[in-house]
This record gives C-alpha cells, structure tokens and sequence, in this order.
C-alpha cells in the first residue's frame, strides 16, 4: 500500500480543508517534523461534519444488523491490508516498536468483527414483549414494547497511547458504528499522518458497502473539541485521555442546553495488593513481574500498575529491596510526543518536591526519554487523600506504600478513589480469608485481577474496561468489549403499536429469529 497525504478534513465522503496548513506531524523521538501538514478544522467544517453525520444517521440507523456487520468486518479487512509502510509511519509518530504495532493493528481488526458477531447474534436489540391482557383484573393491560435504538451521531476523541486500538477506528468508534450510530472522529494530534490512512481504510469500507457517505467523518485541529462537544446534533462522547481533558468535556456537555452522556476513560493509579505469603514463596518473581508490567510500553498503558501495597515485613523489605534493583537495570524510553515527556516530568517533579515521598531507584537516563522510577510514600499521604495519589503520573513510575497492619491497609483501599483496575497477589490460603479485600477492590474497580497484571486488556464480552470516577464519568460502561455498545443505545418502549410500525425485533413473527423475553420467559417463538 502507497501512503497518500492531503491533511484535509473527511466530511460527508469527501476531502475538505477551509482553515489554515499549520498542523505538522512530528517523530516522537525528537519532536522534528515528519513532513506531512494539516489544515485546522474551521468551525464551519465542524458543523458541516455534525450535519453529514446527521444525514448519515437517518438512513444508517436504519440498516439491518447484517449490513452493519458486514460494513465492521470491511473495515476490519482494509485496515488488516496496511503493510509495514504504514506500520513504519506509526513507529515514526509515537516511537511505538512495529512488533507492538502489529498486535495493536490486529487486536483493532479483531475488535470490529467482534462486534460484526455481536451484530449478527442479535441480542443487541435486548427485545421484551409483555402482551395485552383485556381481561385481568381489576385493570386490563396494554400491550407493550421495548427494545433499543441507536442514539444519533456521536463524537469520539482519539488517544495517544493507542494510536490504532483507542483511535481512529478504535473501540469507541467501532461500538458507536455497530450501535447504528454516525461518527464525528477528532484526530489525535500526536499521530495525524496515522488518522489519515485509518480514515481512508474506512472510507474505502463505506463505498465497498454502500454506507452513507458521512457515516464516518473526520477533523483536524488543537481548538474544534469544544465546539464538537457543543454541537446540538451530537447525542454522546466517547473520549480517552486525561482527568482534566475529560472533565472539561464532560463539564461542556452538562452546560448545554440539551445535555448529553460523556462517555470518558481518564485517569487511574490501578493499585495491586501484595500479601505476605506470596512474596514469602515467590517475592523476586513478583518483583520483575511487576517490574515489566509498569514499565511495559514506557509505562503509557491506562492499566499501568502505578500503586504498590503490602504490610509490613521483612517479606516486603525484601521485595522492594529487590523491585529497586531491577529498576536500576531498566532503559531509559521514548514517550509518545513531548507533550507527554513534559507530563512525566512534571509529574516526577512534584514527588521529588514531596517530603514525605522517597525515591528509591532509578533506571538509566537518557535526555529526551523517560527515566523508569521508584518511589516509596508514607502510607499518611494516602490516609489523608493526598492528591499526588490519588491522579496517575503517566510513564514509567511506580509508588510503593507499606502499611502496619491488614487493618491499616483496608483503610487505606478505602481512601482511594475509582480505579479501572486492582490487583490482589497472594498464596491460596491468603485468597481463601481474602473476602473483605476483594469487597473492597470490587468498590474501587471495574475490574478486579487474582494473580495476574492489569497491563493487556483482553476485547471479549465479559471484559469491562471502565470504573468509577475518577477512572472514568460513568461507572455503568466500559470501553472495551462488546457491552462497549450500551453505551450509544437507548430503549424506546412502544404500547399499542400496530404490527406494521413495530421495529422487526419486536414483531409478532420474530423475523430476526433472536431471543426476547416474553411475558417474563426467554423464547426464540413468534407471538
């Protein structure tokens, strides 16, 4: 495949570009230009994009769930074609490794026929009929209806982190588009020049299929979030970033006269519990794996373990004496883009200036990369909610906190706000009388793991990629996986509706062939 550039905006099927070329692609090695420009999104193109994905929506929200999911596994197939020229040109812009790259192409692949499955099974429509009963007593019941019906166009931000799996035609886009929802996409500006070929991909998958043109636009720009958001035709956001960016999104949306669901993943500290038993039987191989998982991608994964916590012992002793060695081992990385080499270091500065933080070790140094470090925290700062413990520093860092007693270590889970993740390590015989800690994970986290590391997250149907906030603005959803989709559904209830208006999923013949609860029972039986 040849890489083809122009920088314009999609709108409606086609290339535009009103505003001025200022928008460069850069290597995140050392922030020099790559040489592809963009034009910056006017808003006028902000709204014409909003109006094409409108017009979309009224005949897409219409398709049949085997139409969409053909269009998901046409998508699916063109972004599987992009060959190592393109893999080349995402190293280049997030200094991402292609081995990495690789797996995130196909996990993106594999996430739009996921959800063509989810499609074709049907029980997307959740249908449940509870017919009419003329004659019971002492009031007669209606006949109703419910299922679900795609929200409208929806607006959807890229991450850096992911600039393949979270972005263009990641998992907010793919849930959104299976819902039978239109896509507004704002191109991250840390990989454009990737946006752009991702955002062809589709295209090409929207002529193969004969979608509407607008389905699926695309913008550039540093300033047109805002006006998206704001935008009356847009019904939802889904967006994955930082706590600021995500609170100012949401903040936009409860402003507006109307005002809508923000669907946003934000900031987590994804702490993990170590128990003493464990790290009596295997302490140095929990040491280097936990080693590897928060340094893993130069620690820049939404699921990087960034809290340690265990009691004190001679046990823990030892393993922080040994997670310290490790560390002192570890390369110095690159970051995505400066942006985030400037936040880390931020970051890292505000522990230094901490009196009661502690660096324990470093890992090499190299200038414009990430330093891997470790710090120990006087458990005070958690029980008093500190906030440099409660927001992630995002990179390669990790904070590890002793506390006296299991009594002082459930007061200290307590004080910690919604995670996307917790992590318990222990023997058999510690998870056996562990009942209390995992009530209190469960609490704090949308997904809870036993012997294991949080970093990989796998797309299924059971996974939830979610939690309180400030993990994210709505505990009730996740980002990864198939139930991704709820979130830009709505259910619609019909009483006393003719057969012939009814939607196919709750006619009396079950066309769709699908489950539906009737009248308090599972059936696949036409009425």
């Amino acid at each position: 495949m040849s890489i083809t550039h122009s920088g314009m905006q999609f709108i409606g099927g086609h290339r535009q570009a009103e505003g001025e070329r200022c928008l460069h692609s850069r290597r995140a090695v050392d922030n020099s230009s790559i040489g592809y420009v963009f034009y910056q999104a006017t808003v006028h193109e902000v709204d014409l994009a909003v109006q094409a994905a409108a017009d979309a929506f009224s005949r897409y929200s219409q398709t049949s769930l085997e139409e969409r999911a053909d269009f998901l596994d046409k998508i699916a197939d063109e972004i599987d074609t992009l060959g190592n020229d393109f893999i080349a040109l995402v190293s280049e812009e997030t200094a991402l490794p292609p081995v990495r790259l690789q797996g995130e192409r196909l996990r993106t692949s594999g996430q739009m026929r996921l959800f063509a499955t989810l499609l074709r099974r049907g029980d997307i429509h959740a249908a449940r009929i509870d017919t009419a009963q003329p004659e019971r007593k002492p009031l007669p019941r209606v006949d109703i209806r419910q299922c679900y019906i795609p929200l409208g166009p929806i607006a959807v931000f890229g991450a850096s982190n992911f600039p393949l799996a979270f972005s263009t035609a990641g998992g907010d886009t793919a849930s959104a588009l299976a819902a039978g929802c239109s896509v507004v996409f704002k191109a991250h500006s840390g990989h454009m020049a990737t946006a752009e070929i991702i955002a062809q991909a589709i295209e090409r998958a929207v002529i193969a299929t004969q979608m509407p043109a607008g389905v699926f636009n695309m913008i550039y720009g540093n300033s047109v979030g805002a006006d998206l958001v704001k935008h009356p035709m847009i019904q939802a956001v889904g967006f994955t970033g930082s706590l600021a960016g995500g609170r100012a999104l949401f903040n936009m949306a409860m402003q507006r006269p109307q005002p809508i669901p923000v669907f946003a993943e934000m900031s987590s500290i994804n702490p993990v519990i170590v128990l003493p038993n464990a790290l009596i039987q295997r302490g140095k191989q929990i040491a280097q794996e936990l080693a590897n998982s928060f340094t893993l991608g130069c620690g820049q994964f939404c699921t990087k373990p960034g809290m340690i916590l265990g009691i004190r012992s001679p046990e823990f002793d030892r393993f922080i004496a040994q997670l310290a060695q490790d560390i002192t081992l570890r390369p110095a990385q690159s970051m995505l883009n400066q942006g985030t080499l400037l936040s880390y270091q931020e970051g890292i500065h505000q522990l230094d200036n901490e009196p009661l933080m502690t660096q324990l070790a470093t890992g090499e140094y190299h200038e414009n990369q990430a330093t891997t470090m470790l710090y120990r925290a006087d458990i005070a700062l958690l029980l008093n909610k500190n906030a440099l413990l409660q927001e992630e520093v995002f990179g390669p860092v990790v904070i590890v906190i002793e506390a006296e007693s299991q009594h002082q270590l459930l007061r200290a889970i307590d004080c910690l706000q919604g995670q996307l993740t917790a992590t318990l390590i222990g023997e058999h015989d510690e998870l056996a009388n562990a009942h209390e800690l995992s009530r209190r994970l469960q609490n704090i986290a949308g997904r809870v793991v036993v012997n294991g590391y949080p970093t990989g997250v796998e797309v299924c149907d059971a996974m939830v990629h979610g939690g309180p906030y400030p993990a994210t603005s709505d505990a009730r959803g996740t980002s990864v996986g198939t139930l991704a989709i709820w979130r830009f559904l709505r259910p619609v209830c019909f009483q006393n509706y003719p057969e012939s208006l009814l939607p196919p999923a709750l006619q009396d013949r079950n066309p769709l062939n699908i489950s539906r609860l009737i009248n308090g029972v599972m059936s696949r039986d036409a009425l």
